[in-house]
């Protein structure tokens, strides 16, 4: 039997959850005993409120990745601007802090289970680390991000990597659910549910295989490697030095992000007219990539991992001892950087 567990959080999408569900019942029922589906949780049996309205789902079990074929994990429903605690970031951040990432990571690692995601369910992932170097999908407005986070955006309705099946935006959840019905049970299951909703899936699937495109080229995984090592040895050169020494030093710098304000020390240098730069957070000392000095203006790029995995962009400007500027990843509110120098 084909067993599917659909992950609820608090603000989940209830279009997201509810329309692979309802796909998946349809399909149990023209396939006897051969497919289950139920709503889980990380916590456990608990009813579940959703984005914007609050409507309550009740989930019957604790998700079990051990027992799971098929695990799929909704975006969410909330804010489209702003970064407030009913921003979608903001709750996307919120579920990953659960154990929820832990055991999605734990299904990923298993070949036979398929985790699948509907529009902001591959953030929600890419955010805690678990799609570094996949080829992803999501929602129109959030594929800079999920390009902050390391995944590979690919703008395809629906796009199967694998053990990894990602799709767009809020009603591409039919789509993805009839496509796994189709892998996963064949095309004839699959064909009575769509006969069923009158309703036709778009779009060609993406997979990395047959004829690459001639305008098109992929990374392997190596080869993603390599590019980011070299940028991380790539430096912005300074004109003149003297313009550079207003940032030189340790400053100590704080982040209010929508999840939370981040502490992080900064250390700054020149030499030979070239900048370079690190940053310290807890233990995690990263640093600067294409650091570059431009109108009395520092910008770098940052990968950072807590409390997410993100490619973060600064841009800074110093006054004497005190620092501003933002740090931002891809459509996400900007962060506000403040910070004094240590020394």
């Amino acid at each position: 039997m084909l067993t599917v567990q659909i992950v609820l959080f608090d603000g989940f999408d209830l279009l997201d959850a509810i329309a692979p569900y309802e796909v998946f019942c349809a399909a149990a029922m023209n396939a006897e005993n051969a497919l289950s589906v139920e709503f889980v949780t990380a916590e456990g049996q608990r009813s579940v409120t959703s984005g914007i309205n609050g409507l309550k789902i009740e989930a019957s079990g604790r998700l079990n990745p051990e027992r799971a074929d098929i695990i799929l994990v909704p975006g969410a429903s909330g804010d489209v601007e702003g970064d407030g605690p009913d921003s979608i970031p903001a709750i996307l951040a919120r579920a990953m802090n659960t154990e929820l990432t832990g055991m999605i990571g734990q299904a990923l690692g298993q070949k036979d289970n398929v985790v699948a995601t509907v529009c902001g369910g591959s953030l929600l992932l890419a955010m805690g680390g678990l799609l570094e170097g996949r080829p992803a999908v999501t929602n129109h407005l959030g594929m800079d991000l999920l390009g902050a986070t390391g995944a590979i955006p690919v703008s395809a309705r629906v796009v199967d990597d694998g053990n990894l099946v990602t799709c767009g935006g809020v009603t591409s959840g039919l789509d993805v659910a009839l496509y796994l019905l189709e892998r996963e049970l064949g095309p004839r299951i699959a064909h009575v549910v769509e006969r069923l909703f009158e309703f036709e899936r778009r779009g060609t699937v993406w997979r990395e295989t047959g004829i690459a495109p001639s305008t098109y080229k992929s990374l392997t995984g190596a080869e993603l490697n390599i590019a980011a090592n070299k940028a991380a040895m790539t430096y912005g050169t300074l004109h003149e030095i003297t313009q550079a020494s207003v940032f030189d030093g340790d400053w100590d710098t704080t982040i209010a992000t929508p999840v939370g304000k981040l502490q992080v020390k900064l250390s700054i240098s020149t030499s030979n007219g070239t900048i370079q730069g690190k940053a310290t957070q807890g233990d995690e000392t990263v640093e600067f990539l294409n650091p570059v000095l431009q109108d009395n203006k520092l910008t770098w790029s940052l990968r950072i991992t807590k409390p997410m995995r993100l490619n973060l962009k600064f841009e800074v400007a110093a006054d004497g001892d005190h620092m501003t500027g933002i740090a931002k990843a891809g459509v996400l509110p900007a962060s506000k950087l403040t910070g004094k120098r240590a020394s």
